[in-house]
């Protein structure tokens, strides 16, 4: 890039942002610190907002419209074979995957090792009737490809959109927040840089426009420059670019360990970098929605449904045992745990990469698009929920705590219906990191129930002083009546600096084995949308293989893999959620949940 051009647009860019500022104040009620404990009473009932329309004005919406597009004009072909695909995997990218082979007219099986569909975003019932999650799931308005499924399967009107802000907890004033608030009707980019400079409590205007140098070639080169910065750690590219340290303190840490689970130091920058091109770009990419009940009902069985009445099928509790090929290597069926078996014209794995990798035969294991799956491996992270016996005065909306020890958090009783309560509030948080890998200075995975509760309750009582704990009025605040813990020990593959070009693509080398799960290249990385993008790539190479296309074959796999000899399949182990990439309470085999 021609440093003079940069410089005169780093001019410009500034300007605007100043601009901007100066038209949107803090008079204008663009910006105003938020109270976790002096907002108005909440209404149980107010109508919904409705999905933002610009986010159907984007490129990346289009796209992701044009392939679903695709796949309903395979299905009205009459000159396309119907392929017979075995699809492993129930979460987001299996049952993506099978339903966009379902419209084109093939006929999809999902095997799902557990009782309940949705991996990663399932949930079940205790015996309370209590839904326990496995996360604390937004689904934000640069997901174009899961906005596209949910008004494809009719049920846009389950997601909960929140005000247009993000807010985060004041680390030197306890029971303070603050939000960047998105005024309503202003295009991106300007809409995001008056959120930013109309904020003065997190970052100096002098912080502000240091960040300029560092985000401006994201936003000329686009996704090439935020590949390119795979290898460098978050601290590593603000070095580069000479970005202050508290443009970390401040912003980056409550970024990282929102997006993976894991500490700046330990974070590829191509991490942070996807999310803000997304949120610079998109006028109402940043806003997020919550869905208005558990994950089973409101999302997995329309997508199931959706499947069954094209033809298809969803089977659980049908864990694999073995992948058996032939002598050319190619699938020839797949073995479950019960003795069965499936034979199939096509095969997608849609199990997270550790469990896949375990189930890698041996004929295939010294392949280098096999091998670098080594590489990958996913984060931990752990999900808990808090009952309270009072309602607390909570923010309608997704608030990012900036504590050591939890990352995001919600009052779901206030942002989801059917957990609703005008008498009781119940607190979603992600506790990350939860392990040294990740940048904790302990192993909270290995910690017990009472172990990970107290430290969520006493970092509670520090954010939240006049609500939980002494500080509070009566000097006792609110009690927790109940609380879950669970732990998924392999989340989404960790984005550790140099993992992107490890990510194999959803074309394998094997020609009836395709690849899918949010770990297989895609530009939205792990998440909802990553899964939803990735299971619907798996689905196109079928379709484009039966109808003659060309596809985007093969990608190259990097230099450093260097095939070893071939390896036996260690298999899964146990029954239990955890053996097949899920989340559990509790630990060991003992488990009574799906």
């Amino acid at each position: 890039m021609n440093l003079k051009f940069q410089i005169s647009v780093t001019f410009l860019l500034v300007q605007a942002l100043l601009d901007v500022a100066a038209f949107t104040s803090p008079k204008t009620g663009r910006h105003k610190k938020v109270s976790q404990f002096t907002s108005t009473k909440i209404m149980m009932s107010p109508p919904r907002r409705p999905t933002p329309t610009r986010i159907k004005q984007t490129d990346n919406w289009r796209e992701a419209a044009s392939l679903s597009k695709k796949f309903i004009e395979d299905g009205a072909s009459t000159s396309i074979q119907p392929k017979r695909v075995a699809i492993i995997g129930g979460g987001l990218s299996g049952l993506a995957c099978a339903k966009y082979l379902a419209d084109a007219g093939h006929i999809p099986t999902v095997y799902e090792a557990r009782g309940v569909l949705g991996g990663k975003v399932s949930a079940w019932q205790d015996e309370d009737g209590d839904w326990i999650e496995t996360g604390l799931h937004i689904f934000f308005g640069a997901y174009p490809n899961m906005m596209n499924l949910f008004e494809e399967l009719k049920i846009e009107d389950r997601l909960q959109w929140a005000p247009h802000r993000m807010t985060f907890a004041m680390a030197d004033k306890p029971g303070e927040f603050t939000s960047f608030e998105f005024p309503n009707g202003v295009p991106a980019p300007f809409n995001m840089a008056a959120a930013i400079l109309t904020n003065t409590d997190m970052l100096t205007l002098e912080e502000k426009i240091k960040m300029v140098p560092g985000l401006l070639p994201m936003m000329i080169e686009g996704q090439s420059f935020i590949d390119d910065q795979d290898e460098l750690s978050v601290l590593e590219f603000m070095e580069k670019y000479g970005m202050p340290g508290r443009i970390n303190d401040e912003i980056f840490i409550a970024m990282g360990k929102a997006l993976d689970f894991i500490d700046p130091d330990k974070l590829s920058m191509s991490v942070v970098l996807t999310a803000m091109n997304r949120f610079i770009n998109e006028a109402d990419g940043s806003q997020t929605a919550f869905l208005d009940g558990n994950q089973p009902d409101r999302l997995c069985e329309p997508i199931a449904k959706h499947i069954t009445e094209r033809g298809g099928a969803v089977i659980c509790d049908k864990p694999v045992a073995s992948i058996e090929v032939n002598a050319d290597n190619s699938v020839r069926c797949i073995k479950f745990a019960d003795g069965s078996e499936t034979s199939a014209d096509v095969y997608i794995s849609a199990m997270p990469v550790d469990v896949v990798k375990r189930l890698i035969p041996e004929q295939w294991s010294n392949m280098p698009y096999f091998c670098q799956l080594d590489e990958l491996e996913g984060i931990p992270v752990i999900n808990i929920q808090l009952w309270f016996d009072r309602k607390l005065n909570s923010v309608d909306g997704l608030c990012f705590s900036r504590s050591p020890l939890l990352s995001v958090y919600a009052d779901m009783s206030t942002c989801c219906a059917e957990y609703a309560s005008d008498t009781n509030s119940m607190l979603e948080l992600v506790f990350a990191p939860c392990s040294p890998v990740a940048g904790s200075d302990k192993n909270w995975i290995a910690a017990s129930d009472e172990e990970i509760i107290e430290a969520t309750v006493t970092e509670l009582e520090r954010l939240f002083p006049t609500e939980i704990g002494r500080g509070a009025a009566d000097g006792i605040g609110a009690q927790v009546t109940k609380s879950t813990v669970v732990r998924v020990p392999r989340s989404v593959y960790a984005a550790t600096p140099g993992r992107g070009k490890f990510r194999p693509s959803q074309e394998s080398p094997i020609d009836n084995f395709i690849m899918a799960g949010d770990f297989a290249i895609q530009k939205y990385l792990g998440s909802m949308e990553g899964a939803v993008l990735s299971g619907k790539l798996a689905a196109e190479v079928v379709c484009d293989r039966a109808a003659a296309r060309a596809t985007r074959g093969v990608k190259v796999v990097d230099s450093s893999v260097v095939p070893d000899k071939t390896r036996k399949p260690v298999g899964v182990r146990g029954n239990f959620p955890i053996a097949f990439g899920g989340g559990q309470q509790g630990s060991g085999g003992n488990i009574s949940h799906p």
